[in-house]
């Protein structure tokens, strides 16, 4: 006996009405109201209900807004018109990345247009899928698929200009950001896909035959734009790394943990690039990092302004805040000695209200001498008196703005610590007040941490 025919699409559908009907719809998928719309009139108009597109762009694609808009932000007549245009330019792609990455660059823009929008202005227009097409002949191997989406929503950040002037106003604004101590300066920029081609060419072509150089399909992502420090993404598996002073020999350190990357996951791959750049995004998010001023420019400074990397102490009204370090690998001093790790650090002083001795108030002290024990694995390594800090000799009254300082220190290894304290004399050095006191500094870590930037 034959079987009978199948059913049309939608058949049972068709007793549904009202919200029972949308709700059947909403659960089965954009791809399948799609289908139900061929199967009758009365299908066509409850799967072609905006409402409901607008719930498809939402869960599919993460477009939570009140407007329909392309991928470029301009306006359209219809949410499904939305999701039609987005399909057409992502729907090669695994729809939980997609969010995943579009989520990413929304807050990381929200975040810059509240507290950086100068670094805001910098960001590029995402390019096609033909230019990164273009680019992946042009380096002879393909981009994982993360990264390809990185740049399809965000084409890096401006690149270099030939206008000496427009580079040093630039060069600090960073989306990575960087460092300072002495005339070291670090400031990290996401580079521009066209920038990444030419300077990864140019990279292979200057390494030729060099231990680094064996390594093949290596991106350069990010660089500074003041001393050298190179990020570079392995295409073939998806790790990123910095760049050491030895880079040229091949020396590169891992900059996100190995367990976490995926590139070949179909439904949600997961390369170094976009987990670099998730994590850096939930420090600025949490404050463990922000934007300072050097001269009269702001960046993003890397030094950790929150426990357990950063820690503070108060002593007779004199408050040690902010002191943190961050790991420094193409210091020219690194790797060298028996040095395998360097760091910078910062430290930060202030009298927020006001200095107090033996019960009596002083309307400013003046720091006169430091003593730092550094250690590693428990060993001294370090035990340094001497006078002033940096050659200065701050003078501290309340209420005025933090005596920032950075310097350096060399480690055989990881993991270690810095500690010590400040000797003030209450009033000023030339005309005391009162009997010298010691300052705390809380120890705070030198390790080397599972995130580099």
């Amino acid at each position: 006996m034959a079987a009978p025919p199948p059913e049309p699409a939608g058949a049972g559908l068709e007793e549904l009405e009202g919200l029972a009907l949308d709700t059947v719809i909403a659960k089965a998928g954009a791809s399948h109201a799609v289908a139900l719309a061929c199967a009758s009139k009365r299908l066509r108009d409850a799967a072609g209900d905006d409402a409901l597109w607008r719930r498809f762009c939402a869960d599919d694609l993460g477009l939570r807004g009140d407007a329909p808009l392309d991928p470029d932000g301009r306006p359209l007549p219809s949410f499904k018109d939305a999701y039609k245009v987005w399909m057409e330019s992502f729907g090669m792609y695994p729809l939980p990345l997609v969010r995943r990455v579009k989520n990413f660059w929304a807050s990381l823009k929200s975040w810059l247009s509240e507290n950086f929008p100068e670094a805001l202005k910098t960001l590029n227009k995402g390019v096609s899928e033909a230019q990164i097409q273009s680019a992946e002949d042009d380096l002879g191997f393909k981009l994982p698929m993360p990264t390809k989406l990185l740049y399809r929503f965000c084409n890096g950040q401006l690149p270099c200009s030939e206008d000496h002037g427009e580079n040093v106003r630039m060069a600090p604004l960073g989306i990575i950001g960087g460092y300072v101590f002495y005339d070291h300066c670090v400031n990290v920029h996401l580079s521009p896909l066209e920038q990444i081609v030419e300077e990864t060419k140019e990279f292979y072509r200057e390494y030729n035959g060099q231990g680094v150089s064996n390594i093949k399909k290596l991106l350069l992502v990010a660089t500074s734009w003041y001393r050298p420090k190179t990020f570079l993404l392995n295409c073939s598996d998806g790790e990123l790394y910095v760049g050491t002073i030895n880079l040229q020999d091949g020396e590169m350190l891992p900059c996100v943990p190995k367990s976490l990357i995926r590139p070949t996951n179909s439904d949600m791959p997961q390369d170094g690039l976009l987990l670099w750049l998730e994590e850096h995004l939930r420090r600025l998010q949490n404050g463990m990092i922000k934007t300072r001023m050097r001269k009269t420019s702001r960046y993003i400074s890397l030094f950790p302004e929150a426990a357990p990397s950063c820690t503070s102490a108060m002593t007779n009204g004199v408050k040690v805040v902010r002191a943190s370090a961050v790991f420094a690998p193409e210091h020219p001093e690194s790797w060298q000695s028996g040095a395998k790790c360097m760091y910078a650090y910062s430290i930060r002083l202030s009298v927020p209200e006001a200095c107090m001795l033996g019960g009596v108030y002083y309307s400013s002290c003046q720091l006169y001498s430091r003593h730092w024990i550094i250690r590693w694995r428990d060993q001294v390594v370090s035990d340094v008196n001497g006078e002033g800090v940096i050659g200065k000799y701050p003078l501290l009254t309340p209420g005025q703005e933090e005596f920032v300082y950075e310097s350096c220190t060399p480690l055989p290894d990881s993991p270690g610590s810095v500690e010590g304290s400040f000797t003030f004399v209450p009033g000023k050095l030339s005309r005391p007040e009162g009997k010298s006191f010691e300052v705390t500094v809380a120890p705070f870590p030198l390790e080397m941490p599972e995130y580099i930037f």
